[in-house]
């Protein structure tokens, strides 16, 4: 089973070199290694350079955000499963593929989770939050449940039926993606209960209390955009549940 990772950079010098070797160690055997540039302006193209060949695939040019770069690596991607790895996100073992193959081809699964450690920016080995998912059950996303999105593994051709990212969702394109392809669309998931990604902290929709009030607005139009109707408490219950991933 090909498995096809994404990366999206931006000005990434920092930590792109912690993402690519944690891709690259991956002892899965056929991982296609895809990395959309938002043309930055530091080292960060340099620094991909240096590993040759052992990336697949770099395009290098401006974007539209984050999704847009996403949805361009997904056209790209020609592995039966697709993952996507942030620039600053490494996979908290060598075997993380490996599992997630194993998984969809025991339970016939479409997609497959697992749980997530957000660490400090300047320190990858202190945890700050631990987000364990959870087994999903139909009807958990009325109640705020989400599974972590870098640790989301979805099978290429549930892209190409149901859509890529929508670029009008602001930070919460993820949250819609997920809510459309497994509340809608019941595809078929499988749960590993294992911590599959570490993530440093930082994320945009939770900078600022401006930017979690548009989060939440935006998580509210997911529901709309796709004919759905949550609860009353749904939109308020998702920021709630992030607040237990502190006290593990």
């Amino acid at each position: 089973m090909k498995i096809s990772i994404i990366t999206v950079v931006y000005n990434g010098e920092r930590t792109i070199r912690d993402t690519i070797e944690s891709v690259l160690a991956q002892t899965h055997p056929d991982v296609e290694y895809i990395i959309i540039d938002g043309n930055s302006k530091d080292s960060t193209l340099e620094i991909i350079k240096n590993y040759g060949e052992r990336i697949h695939t770099v395009l290098s040019e401006p974007d539209k955000g984050i999704y847009d770069a996403m949805n361009k690596g997904i056209k790209i991607a020609t592995g039966e499963v697709v993952g996507l790895l942030n620039a600053d996100d490494v996979y908290a073992s060598s075997d993380v593929l490996a599992e997630v193959a194993r998984r969809i081809v025991e339970n016939h699964a479409d997609a497959v989770y697992g749980d997530l450690l957000y660490v400090a920016a300047n320190d990858p080995e202190k945890v700050t939050r631990t987000w364990k998912a959870g087994a999903y059950a139909p009807g958990d996303f009325l109640w705020g449940w989400m599974p972590p999105h870098p640790t989301f593994f979805l099978k290429r051709n549930c892209y190409q039926k149901y859509g890529d990212f929508r670029l009008d969702m602001g930070s919460a394109a993820d949250y819609e993606l997920m809510l459309r392809m497994i509340h809608k669309n019941e595809v078929k998931l499988s749960y590993i209960q294992k911590t599959l990604v570490r993530m440093r902290v930082g994320g945009a929709s939770n900078s600022t209390f401006k930017n979690r009030l548009i989060a939440n607005r935006n998580d509210q139009k997911a529901w709309k955009v796709n004919g759905l109707k949550p609860y009353v408490i749904t939109v308020l219950l998702k920021p709630i549940r992030k607040i237990l991933q502190f006290f593990p």
